[in-house]
């Protein structure tokens, strides 16, 4: 009988050491299964936690090698997803060989759209997303340090692409401030490559919000 990887997701995360799982499947079989575990377990043993209750609850078996484990603690958790602005739309207005992108994130109910304009080639779309993605946030956030993307690259992890952002700010006694975030091309490299800065900036916007 075919297992439902939705319901298998469900009760992984009933798990006390699983806050969140996500299963990448060929037909029957898992490809991939992602897991955010708490901080204060070993990684192998959450990883065994998985495979237990996947062979108890739906006779399946998991290989050890398709699970990775992300370890977050419930507070970090909290603080990324109260302080998080969210992809609602990404637009584009070309202009024979320049083009503008447009990316609009929500904030707390309102809405805030970032632009980048440049040349209309694929190899500079993912900066033209990513500097729309920041002036979005300076908009929703303008009491935050200027702050500009470094580099921005899309690359094969395992079986997925992933889009890698590096952004950077000023520090104190002209320092540099460097995060990185990255995010899974579920969609589109243009999604992506949004989630990616905005994983790289969710903890510095938080803080921004305590």
């Amino acid at each position: 009988m075919p297992v439902n990887f939705r319901e298998l997701e469900e009760n992984l995360t009933r798990i006390d050491s699983v806050d969140a799982a996500r299963i990448v499947s060929q037909g029957a079989n898992i490809t991939e299964l992602h897991v955010i575990g708490v901080p204060d377990k070993p990684a192998k043993q959450i990883v065994r936690d998985v495979q237990s209750l996947a062979m108890a609850r739906f006779g399946v078996t998991i290989d050890h090698r398709v699970i990775s484990v992300v370890q977050i603690s419930a507070k970090d958790l909290d603080l990324s997803q109260g302080a998080r602005a969210a992809l609602v739309s990404i637009g584009e207005t070309p202009n024979g060989t320049r083009t503008t992108i447009e990316v609009t994130l929500e904030q707390h109910n309102e809405e805030h759209v970032g632009t980048a304009t440049g040349p209309a080639v694929m190899s500079a779309r993912p900066r033209l997303v990513a500097d729309a993605t920041i002036a979005a946030i300076e908009l929703a956030f303008p009491t935050m340090t200027p702050i500009a993307l470094d580099a921005i690259a899309t690359t094969t992890v395992g079986h997925s692409e992933v889009v890698v952002a590096v952004v950077v700010s000023a520090a104190d006694r002209g320092s540099e401030d460097i995060n990185v975030g990255s995010a899974v091309v579920t969609h589109t490299a243009d999604d992506a490559s949004v989630k990616a800065v905005l994983n790289a900036l969710n903890r510095r916007l938080g803080s921004l919000e305590e």
